[in-house]
């Protein structure tokens, strides 16, 4: 009988409790008894929602405090220096003090955050692990071994998670000394050694031990390492399953298939190429793990597409057949039956977590007994949604098609190269030396919150709500002109989300109102659906920049998200190429920045904060990509004259790897994360000689931690040694909306001194 599994769930709770209970902890709103009450409550819940689903072997060790990377890094003591408190054990405090940073008036004395970046090609983030050359190992956090106690006296059958040795080491930095932390993997596989024992004695049988980075192009070292490493832990007790997902394992096929582990999960859903070779690699005494629903989107699994996967691999594996979801389903939505204002043709052809558990369950129920009046039930409900989303005529738009067909290479191109637009834009602009900017938003206070939720409620006219609006924005510009910021911003008062508020106003986008997903930390979103083809039917923010504008004579900037982070941070069709998809976006968004310029604006900023996570894990697909995402977001800005100034932003990523296409973009000025990176990502700059201008953020947004002017000056004359001082711009290094309105102002009063004194000494 084919085992069903899961590989994670969503922990933060059907209505956001994780993110409420967090936030609250976070303000002394409630103490550590009640958050942790939370956690108990929400595993509880988890757990028997995919037992009801039919899962067999639930994950244990999938939720986290904060992000599953940070919590691994506790458990093996691997803790910054600067977040040790007296030489005492780890707390929650220390947790969400590597994640959040802490202030001068803790026990830490001030600590900058642990950088964070995207969990593999996701819009996950996680904390990223500090090494050092002497660097020492140790079981420090009792988490996963409580959890295990938890679940057990609540009559589960349990697969505790693990990240893999070599995925973890991959994940992290070196810190200090220049050295190899492969070579830290001899120290480091003890520990592990000791938590399979504590598990074994726990009377745990199977553990899932997650290396998704042999779905990537490793070094040799690396391969040999996984040889060497799982070698050494064939000999610790208990089962092992290697989970892998995210792509196919291609080159390290072979590799997975032969360590010497109990069995091993492949994802089917990004990589079904991987079907049948693995079969003929495949130990006979191994266990295989077919991940056949998708974990990272909402379409519902074409069942029989799925079963006739299963029932070839049943006929080889018998037992050995285990079924999962393609990875954990921490990237899907909970529940679908929470929403209530979806259309019942659209809401069927979506499945949430909840839903996931019950394909899988279904799936091998069907491999089991075939001609079970629920199995045949489940199948031909199946054969009918996918026949009527494949026919139905609100996907297609033959208009859409048509300007899509009519594309030709100078639409994407500029009229002038950089050198000659960026004379006519300082003439036009006249800005000082090291220019200060925000990257688009301010605090989303409560009484936005409120403004906007009444609005929807109607229990305020559209009058009434674009008032309450205005008056944010002359707030958020005379704040800006009073702290003597150069490119002023509007606050995006009126935006739930910078996607989301794109989306509402595009055609052949569907939203939902519970599906939110965790981003990172406390940070959740809620991506729009793309079911069908996309243009935009009229203007979606002239009026409230052009209302900005008249506020202030200074430079107001206009705010859009650009086509490849909107396809990223939606669920996108499943149907068609991503690249059709980012082209259709392309247009409709160029739509809006052409308007924007006949508005008056004379700077448009098009964020493609996701530009990086879009790049397939494999570097033989990066070129393909890299060509249709440098020319959807071109197509977005080559529509404007050559005084009309085009930034855009990236958020936490490694730039060295794409630095030429990014160039290829041609936007005028860039804005990217390296506060947390301490510069070090502007390397990647220097490196290629970057033609364009960058505004490398000099201070984390994403901490409560004000730094002081001194720092950022620092960071800056960090900088110019990299960049030359006339290309720099000065800003935070994301959007400000999830701070407060005190810390906010305290932050740029620090970086508007900083820009002074570099303008004094370096200008």
């Amino acid at each position: 009988m084919a085992l069903t599994h899961n590989l994670g769930f969503p922990r933060i709770g059907r209505d956001r409790e994780l993110k409420k209970a967090q936030e609250a902890y976070w303000k002394g709103d409630l103490d550590e008894a009640g958050l942790r009450a939370v956690g108990r409550e929400l595993r509880a819940t988890h757990w028997q929602v995919q037992k009801d689903a039919g899962i067999a072997l639930l994950p244990v060790g999938d939720f986290a405090w904060y992000d599953q990377v940070l919590t691994h890094s506790l458990t093996f003591g691997v803790i910054p220096e600067r977040f040790h408190a007296h030489g005492t054990k780890p707390t929650l405090d220390t947790l969400f003090g590597m994640a959040r940073g802490v202030t001068q008036d803790s026990c830490c004395g001030g600590a900058h955050a642990q950088e964070m970046t995207k969990w593999f090609d996701t819009n996950y983030h996680y904390l990223v692990p500090e090494f050092t050359a002497d660097q020492q190992f140790a079981l420090s956090w009792e988490q996963l071994f409580e959890e295990v106690e938890e679940g057990q006296a609540l009559g589960h059958n349990l697969k505790p998670v693990l990240i893999g040795p070599l995925t973890y080491l991959w994940l992290g930095k070196e810190k200090g000394s220049d050295f190899n932390r492969l070579d830290l993997l001899e120290r480091l596989l003890p520990v592990y050694g000791e938590i399979l024992q504590r598990l074994a004695a726990q009377g745990i049988e199977w553990v899932q031990i997650d290396e998704p980075i042999l779905a990537l192009d490793l070094p040799q070292d690396w391969k040999n390492a996984f040889e060497r490493a799982y070698n050494l832990l064939q000999k610790e007790p208990g089962k092992k399953l290697i989970a892998t997902y995210f792509a196919g394992l291609e080159d390290n096929l072979g590799l997975a298939a032969g360590l010497p582990v109990d069995g091993l999960h492949i994802d089917l859903v990004r990589a079904p190429e991987q079907f049948p070779t693995i079969l003929d690699r495949l130990p006979a005494y191994k266990v295989l793990s077919l991940g056949v629903v998708n974990g990272r989107n909402v379409w519902r699994t074409d069942l029989e597409q799925a079963l006739n996967v299963l029932q070839q691999a049943q006929e080889r594996l018998g037992e050995r057949l285990w079924v999962a979801p393609s990875c954990s389903l921490l990237h899907s939505p909970v529940d679908l039956t929470r929403e209530d204002q979806l259309d019942a043709e659209l809401k069927s052809w979506l499945a949430f977590a909840v839903q996931k558990c019950r394909e899988v369950a279904v799936l091998a129920q069907a491999l089991r007994e075939p001609e079970a009046a629920e199995v045949q039930a489940a199948l031909a409900e199946s054969r009918a949604i996918q026949a009527s989303r494949a026919a139905s005529p609100r996907i297609h738009k033959p208009a859409v098609q048509a300007r899509l067909a009519a594309i030709s290479a100078q639409d994407s191109q500029r009229q002038s190269p950089f050198a000659q637009r960026i004379e006519l834009q300082r003439a036009r602009l006249k800005l000082p030396p090291f220019p200060t900017t925000t990257i688009g938003s301010f605090p989303q206070t409560p009484a936005i919150r409120l403004a906007r939720q009444a609005f929807k409620a109607g229990k305020i006219s559209a009058a009434e709500y674009t008032e309450a609006m205005h008056s944010e924005i002359r707030h958020a510009v005379s704040v800006q002109e009073q702290l003597g910021l150069d490119v002023l911003v509007h606050g995006e008062a009126e935006r739930n989300d910078m996607v989301e508020y794109f989306a509402e106003q595009i055609d052949g986008y569907a939203f939902t109102r519970f599906g939110w997903v965790q981003s990172y930390g406390s940070r959740c979103v809620k991506p729009a659906v793309i079911y069908g083809d996309l243009s935009r039917p009229q203007p979606m923010t002239v009026d409230w920049i052009s209302y900005a504008q008249s506020c202030t004579d200074k430079v107001m900037k206009g705010m859009l998200t650009g086509p490849v982070t909107m396809l990223m941070w939606s669920f996108p069709r499943d149907d068609i190429p991503r690249e059709q998809q980012a082209r259709q976006l392309a247009l409709a968004i160029r739509d809006e920045v052409v308007d924007l310029e006949a508005a008056g604006i004379k700077v448009i900023q098009i964020d493609e904060a996701a530009f990086r996570e879009g790049l397939p894990l494999r570097k033989a697909q990066w070129q393909a990509y890299l060509d249709w995402a440098t020319e959807s977001f071109r197509l977005t800005a080559s529509g404007v004259r050559d005084e009309t100034q085009i930034h855009t932003h990236m958020c936490y990523s490694e730039f060295n790897d794409v630095i030429e296409s990014i160039a290829a973009m041609d936007a005028d000025v860039i804005t990217i994360e390296t506060s947390r990176s301490d510069m070090e990502l502007l390397e990647a700059f220097e490196r290629f000689d970057y033609p364009n201008e960058i505004g490398p953020g000099v201070y984390d947004i994403h901490s409560p931690r004000v730094p002081g002017s001194a720092e950022m000056a620092r960071l800056m004359k960090k900088a110019a040694q990299r960049v030359p001082a006339e290309r720099l711009w000065v800003n935070p290094d994301c959007g400000l909306k999830t701070r407060g309105w005190p810390e906010t102002e305290a932050a740029l009063v620090n970086m508007v001194a900083a820009a002074k004194q570099l303008r004094s000494e370096l200008a």
